[in-house]
């Protein structure tokens, strides 16, 4: 696998049977939209079978998929995404449960697409890990590896070298959060941009909400203005007041519609906040510090890299101005 994008890191698709088209086609574009990544679809024919034994449920499944690689090209990828497949409970060939199992040993990061989990379960790669999957698939997923944590209502869920995704639009989460990780939240947004989605959603975030609308609207409101208020003194008796909540319904409503505490939320955005002010400009600690609600410089320095794994000094130099710039698109999206 040479050529042009040598220093790129190789996306693998694996064009399992029965795939479904979106699964495809939001990996591929969202993920090659940045100069990164090199992305490739791998497997060993050129037209995918609607008519698999096991039949099909409403999705639209692929019935062209280009191949472009074989299965020994997905093994030796840095990522290999497993698209979500119709009819999950009847079984993947061997040779791409093989597949997957190579290239686990070899360190590969893979991304399980809503149903594509099944596959990584089926490969044994799951046992002992906690994974989600669209809400549709959760009991069937439990039912047929009891050995697999399945997270209830979760967007996405990371487990080592792992990551698994709901199915539709948390794909376009599973694709942001790996530009993240890879190249820095700037890059990640400008490719939201580029795609014409929001910023990706924490991966803690549910799949769907069982708030009642009206404080649903008020808890957003109140989130939006976290986001743009992060210097400001926050605790959750402001936050309550904002969204018109006592204290208690606010921690209630909190963890149904955002997946975690208040302030662990808040501290959530005032690292990525943070992050965005080291990739782009020249700000001191202590400013950022000031900027993000962190106080002082030496409380930054702590937190940032109790959360992140390294220092501030050290992100920045590794996702600083023009890291991780997103590619232009190639024709119109």
């Amino acid at each position: 696998m040479t050529g042009p994008d040598d220093d790129a890191l190789v996306v693998a698709i694996l064009a399992v049977p029965r795939l479904y088209a979106l699964d495809v086609m939001i990996p591929a574009h969202v993920l090659g939209r940045h100069p990164g990544y090199r992305v490739l679809v791998c497997g060993e024919v050129e037209r995918g079978r609607s008519d698999e034994p096991g039949g099909v449920g409403p999705e639209t499944v692929v019935t062209e998929v280009r191949v472009t690689h074989t299965l020994d090209d997905a093994v030796n990828a840095d990522v290999l995404v497993v698209p979500g497949y119709a009819a999950p409970h009847s079984p993947v060939p061997e040779r791409y449960l093989r597949t997957l199992r190579s290239a686990h040993e070899k360190g590969v990061r893979i991304v399980g697409i809503c149903t594509g989990v099944f596959a990584l379960a089926e490969a044994g790669l799951l046992t002992g890990r906690t994974v989600t999957v669209h809400w549709r698939h959760a009991e069937e997923l439990r039912a047929a590896f009891p050995n697999v944590e399945v997270a209830e209502n979760r967007l996405l869920v990371e487990d080592g070298r792992i990551l698994t995704s709901a199915g539709a639009s948390a794909e376009i989460d599973a694709c942001l959060h790996m530009i993240e990780s890879d190249f820095g939240t700037v890059a990640a947004d400008a490719v939201a941009k580029e795609v014409v989605t929001a910023p990706a959603r924490d991966v803690a975030e549910p799949q769907y909400s069982t708030v009642r609308p009206g404080a649903r609207e008020d808890l957003r409101a109140t989130l939006d203005w976290v986001s743009h208020n992060l210097g400001a003194p926050i605790t959750v008796d402001v936050l309550a007041r904002r969204s018109r909540m006592s204290r208690r319904t606010l921690i209630r409503n909190f963890d149904r519609e955002v997946g975690t505490s208040p302030m662990r939320w808040v501290l959530s955005q005032r690292i990525k906040g943070a992050r965005r002010l080291l990739e782009t400009g020249d700000r001191t600690i202590e400013r950022i510090a000031e900027e993000t609600g962190f106080g002082t410089a030496a409380n930054f320095r702590a937190i940032f890299r109790r959360e992140t794994g390294v220092a501030p000094s050290t992100y920045r130099r590794t996702h600083g101005v023009d890291v991780g710039a997103p590619k232009a698109p190639a024709h119109p999206s």
